[in-house]
């Protein structure tokens, strides 16, 4: 269980103190909170709009119904629409269906770094060269 201090925090920012906290094992209790209060919900390089995006695609690849719950009506509460987060799970879904072509097919991790290092420069290059809007 979290201390009386985190308990206090926990409350202030969350309303209560969830159930699920006391899963946690004491000596993760507090750092557990502290990695979600200064991550997932603290200031950072990411809007929070952004970071709910990502949980909820992560949540949906790792199939986690408690996290879907939780990360959709994150993403609600930051203004993101049905449509952006269909858009973000098939995205995710993408990326996890191509991974599991790879790793099927054991594509060589060197040959395919070399060919993703040519193929960011080809698409600089076509941007570079696109003209500007300005």
């Amino acid at each position: 269980m979290v201390s009386t201090e985190t308990q206090a925090e926990i409350t202030e920012y969350l309303g209560r103190v969830p159930s699920w906290i006391e899963a946690l094992p004491e000596p993760a209790a507090d750092h557990s909170w502290g990695i979600i209060r200064d991550l997932e919900l603290g200031e950072t390089k990411l809007e929070q709009r952004e970071k709910a995006l990502v949980a909820l695609g992560a949540a949906a690849a790792i199939q986690c119904p408690y996290c879907i719950r939780f990360h959709r009506a994150e993403a609600e509460l930051e203004g993101v629409t049905d449509a952006e987060m269909s858009e973000a799970i098939a995205v995710t879904s993408g990326v996890r269906y191509f991974s599991t072509v790879l790793h099927g097919a054991e594509v060589d991790h060197d040959e395919f770094a070399t060919e993703t290092e040519a193929i960011t420069e080809h698409v600089e290059e076509q941007r570079s060269a696109a003209p500007s809007d300005d």
